[in-house]
């Protein structure tokens, strides 16, 4: 029946932009399809990932222009997760994933939801000294890209915060770890390198930053991002661990944008995202919806007034 908004249910801009998201990922819904479904009315109105399914199923069925996520936001209050406060959109994705990760029964389900989503990198930590080096993998949701260098000077592409990310750091003065090998304090160089990436990637950009008087400041300058992004293209082989046939999936193409116009302490959230099934852009600005164009998505590039 077309692109559905959701009604704002106090300040929930940035949860319902993160439920079109999820709700408009096809392979995550379907997975959604496939929970069990709770025995009784209390379990019900407790599981997240129930809730958005009826959610789901009341926006596909439905002939108005938009819906209510009441529902959904009374359950996520029963995990602290509050109406009338402003939001962080990657803190609150990671909050609404883990809660549909947890309460998914089927093993198999929780298995595939962390193939679409999760990323593994490896962590290398190496002694300037003796040159003895740790290493450990480790997995995350997001890639929170930064949008400063060491130095606070901008990064002006996706691109270049990606190069930046992987970088190797130098751990010295204060921050200098301690050896085994050495057995003291000595200078290390820290290094990560991507292992694997999932289906689905989300990537954060680091729209902030803490001035010396414990200020938060939002960063709106502008950063654009392309439409097609190959990761193997754009990183070093010294910022890979990973097989060909691995890097040979490492190709994407651009699905949805979480947008934030306004200063840290007051704002709004929309969304613009791509139909998988359609191949059209839509905006979704609460309970308005309306189809766009890339060069609409671009204005989320970001500067001092976005205006959508």
């Amino acid at each position: 029946t077309g692109a559905i908004g959701l009604y704002n249910v106090g300040q929930s801009c940035c949860l319902n932009s993160l439920l079109q998201v999820f709700l408009m990922n096809i392979r995550f819904t379907g997975l959604l399809r496939r929970i069990t479904v709770p025995p009784c009315d209390g379990q019900k109105r407790r599981s997240v990932p129930y809730q958005m399914l009826l959610l789901l199923e009341e926006m596909q069925c439905g002939k108005q222009k938009a819906v209510s996520p009441i529902a959904l936001a009374s359950c996520l209050s029963m995990y602290r997760v509050k109406l009338f406060v402003q939001h962080d959109a990657a803190q609150l994705f990671l909050t609404l994933w883990n809660l549909i990760k947890r309460q998914m029964k089927k093993p198999e389900l929780v298995e595939e939801l962390s193939d679409l989503y999760t990323i593994c990198i490896q962590e290398h930590l190496a002694c300037q000294k003796c040159f003895s080096e740790t290493k450990r993998n480790s997995s995350m949701l997001t890639l929170p890209l930064p949008l400063l260098d060491s130095n606070f000077h901008m990064l002006k592409t996706l691109e270049e915060c990606l190069q930046y990310f992987f970088c190797p750091e130098e751990l010295t003065d204060h921050n200098m770890c301690f050896c085994e090998q050495c057995g003291r304090k000595t200078p290390f160089l820290q290094s990560m390198k991507l292992v694997h990436l999932p289906q689905t990637l989300i990537i954060h950009l680091k729209r902030f930053c803490f001035e010396k008087s414990a200020y938060i400041h939002k960063l709106s300058h502008y950063l654009p991002f392309p439409q097609d992004l190959d990761f193997s293209a754009v990183l070093t082989e010294n910022q890979c661990q990973a097989a060909d046939s691995e890097k040979a999936s490492w190709k994407y193409e651009i699905f949805a944008v979480v947008a934030h116009s306004g200063s840290t302490n007051c704002g709004h959230y929309c969304a613009y995202i791509r139909s998988l099934t359609e191949c059209k852009w839509y905006c979704f600005n609460d309970s308005e919806v309306c189809q766009v164009s890339w060069d609409d998505v671009k204005c989320t590039f970001g500067h001092s007034n976005l205006h959508w």
